[in-house]
């Protein structure tokens, strides 16, 4: 048969107006980019965010530059735990972004004592020491922390270089953006989870 799909009809492709294959070309420009944002910016917005790390306060889980994605997901359905590695607005200038482990949970209270951190539940007058094995720069500071219903107790784990809730208060969970969820660059500390290997022990006293 000689009957052609007129698609690929040359006469009919030649039909087309002066112009309309860069008028067709730009349109699907356009088309695949109102495509691709509506795809993308939910999930930049309500899913996952890239963030670069900038500054020392979480040597050496974390280093100056390296580029995270944080889960801004998993906490509609749970919420933050002890030793989660955070990303949050800071209180003082919701502005900025600060990087932090969580160290206190709401209604408890946080003692630091030194370089030692005590935790006393909201349940019982039992005081814990937390074991802490993966810090490396310990400061010393001294404070004490009630903590309200949605507050938590954050601190860097470069104990020594961190402003965290030790100078300026707890942060809520508001203030909450997500979890470090991955460590995409450097390439060789590629990771899931980032942090999440540093565990936390107690040590009822």
């Amino acid at each position: 048969m000689d009957d052609l799909d007129p698609i690929l009809d040359p006469e009919v492709v030649q039909e087309r107006a002066p112009g309309a294959s860069t008028g067709l070309f730009f349109f699907d420009i356009v088309k695949f980019t109102l495509l691709a944002f509506a795809i993308v910016a939910p999930i930049r917005y309500f899913v996952a965010q890239p963030f670069i790390v900038n500054g020392s306060s979480m040597d050496p889980t974390f280093s100056s530059g390296d580029y995270l994605v944080v889960d801004q997901l998993s906490y509609r359905f749970v919420p933050p735990k002890r030793g989660d590695v955070v990303v949050f607005r800071y209180p003082l200038d919701p502005s900025k972004y600060f990087i932090k482990r969580i160290v206190g949970l709401p209604l408890e209270t946080v003692e630091v004592k030194g370089s030692r951190v005590f935790i006393t539940s909201k349940d019982s007058d039992i005081t814990e020491e937390l074991v802490e094995p993966y810090l490396t720069f310990m400061g010393q500071s001294y404070v004490t922390v009630r903590l309200g219903e949605s507050e938590y107790f954050v601190m860097g784990d470069n104990r020594a270089a961190s402003s965290d809730s030790r100078a300026w208060g707890p942060i809520t969970r508001g203030h909450i953006v997500g979890s470090a969820f991955l460590r995409l660059y450097p390439f060789a500390q590629f990771d899931l989870h980032p942090g999440e290997n540093a565990t936390y022990e107690s040590l009822t006293i």
